[in-house]
């Protein structure tokens, strides 16, 4: 497991790539500043305190310009707008983005054309864009880390396999598969933090829908098994560790052992599920995820050993 407690640097050309038709923007002015950094998972409107000699704009975050600001700055003397838009330029901002598809004045092009800073225009109502936007920065630049492993969703329960390179657990993602469940990612899990108790897991882009099966190759999920055998990303529920069977290690036969695995400051419940010749270890995985889902619901069948 590679961790990182930092939040990703998201220039705002994989902004524009990514999600620019979704958000609805083109591109108005400062086109020569795509390589700017959104650092902010915070989105700011300045509102009327655009005249404020004081003005401190939140680093690195996207400022969004809606019909009170684009009509204030219109009103503005041509001393004032040079005042503002000096305020404006001086400071950390990875772009602009106008709402409602407004026309900004000719001097705040300018000015982000001059200084390389992104002014784009968009046809959606500020409080849209806004918490669309939330939605796409509180994803891409939570804490980020990834795993050596397979993320599963078994029976509507994100389980994370991981375990040595060769332990087989491609080839018992491929054996749930065909029993109904789906495949997030195969190799690598990218995992990012969402809000304070949350980890979200999917795949890279180069290898989305993908997998390993030795003696056969790559093969794809999607199109062998159909949209319903993927999906994009998943909460991570639990993580299950396949290990090589040891005669002189003693494994938990009653469940009475809680165990915990640490991801990004968050504890997820942690299985260790021993693997040799004659087990099934499919079943055994499925089995596991059923259980801990009777276990969030409030049933503890090992409690009938303890009366």
């Amino acid at each position: 497991m590679q961790n990182s407690d930092t939040v990703n640097a998201l220039r705002v050309e994989e902004l524009l790539k990514g999600w620019g038709q979704q958000l609805e923007i083109e591109t108005l002015a400062g086109e020569k500043g795509l390589r700017r950094i959104v650092s902010s998972d915070r989105i700011q409107k300045p509102g009327l305190k655009l005249l404020d000699p004081d003005l401190r704009l939140d680093k690195g975050a996207v400022q969004i310009l809606g019909k009170t600001e684009i009509a204030y700055f219109d009103r503005l003397s041509a001393a004032e707008k040079k005042s503002v838009t000096g305020s404006l330029m001086s400071q950390d901002v990875p772009c602009f983005i106008v709402t409602r598809d407004l026309m900004p004045d000719k001097k705040l092009l300018e000015a982000c054309e001059k200084h390389r800073i992104p002014l784009f225009s968009t046809k959606l109502y500020t409080g849209k864009l806004i918490s669309m936007l939330q939605e796409i920065l509180e994803v891409r630049l939570a804490p980020f880390a990834t795993a050596h492993g397979v993320l599963m969703d078994i029976h509507r329960l994100g389980v994370l396999l991981l375990g040595k390179s060769g332990i087989g657990k491609s080839e018992c993602a491929l054996d749930l598969i065909l029993r109904g469940s789906k495949l997030i990612s195969d190799d690598i899990v990218e995992i990012r933090k969402v809000g304070p108790e949350r980890l979200v897991g999917n795949g890279p882009e180069r290898i989305k829908h993908l997998m390993e099966i030795r003696g056969v190759g790559i093969i794809n999920i999607k199109d062998l098994f159909g949209t319903t055998s993927v999906m994009e990303k998943r909460e991570i529920d639990m993580v299950i560790e396949l290990v090589q069977w040891n005669p002189d290690t003693a494994y938990d036969r009653l469940g009475i052992e809680t165990s915990t695995y640490n991801i990004l400051g968050i504890d997820l419940p942690h299985l260790v599920i021993p693997v040799s010749p004659g087990r099934n270890t499919a079943t055994i995985i499925e089995v596991a995820a059923r259980n801990q889902l009777l276990k969030q619901s409030g049933g503890r069948p090992v409690q009938l050993f303890d009366n």
